[in-house]
């Protein structure tokens, strides 16, 4: 029988050491791109992906949405805490 250092080696081992970007915005965000939002059966796949910024402003603006992102934070000093 293999003691639990051995086991978590294995188990360390056979785990990928990337996240893939559909699990990983299922951690964080809640989505879930590998199952049809309508159905939940089906496994979606992506058919193109957008990155000319005239297209995107193009279509948040349809949308509603503003296409301009929010400014950017300060960066925090080391050692200093999150906010309550």
């Amino acid at each position: 029988m293999a003691s639990s250092g051995e086991a978590e080696a294995v188990q360390d081992q056979a785990r990928p050491h990337r996240i893939g970007w559909a699990r990983l915005l299922k951690r964080v965000f809640d989505i879930d791109l590998q199952h049809c939002p309508h159905c939940g059966a089906g496994e979606l796949k992506i058919i193109a992906a957008i990155l000319e910024r005239p297209a995107i402003e193009k279509i948040l603006t349809h949308l509603g949405i503003d296409p301009q992102p929010p400014p950017r934070g300060r960066a925090r000093e080391a050692g200093q805490d999150f906010p309550a």
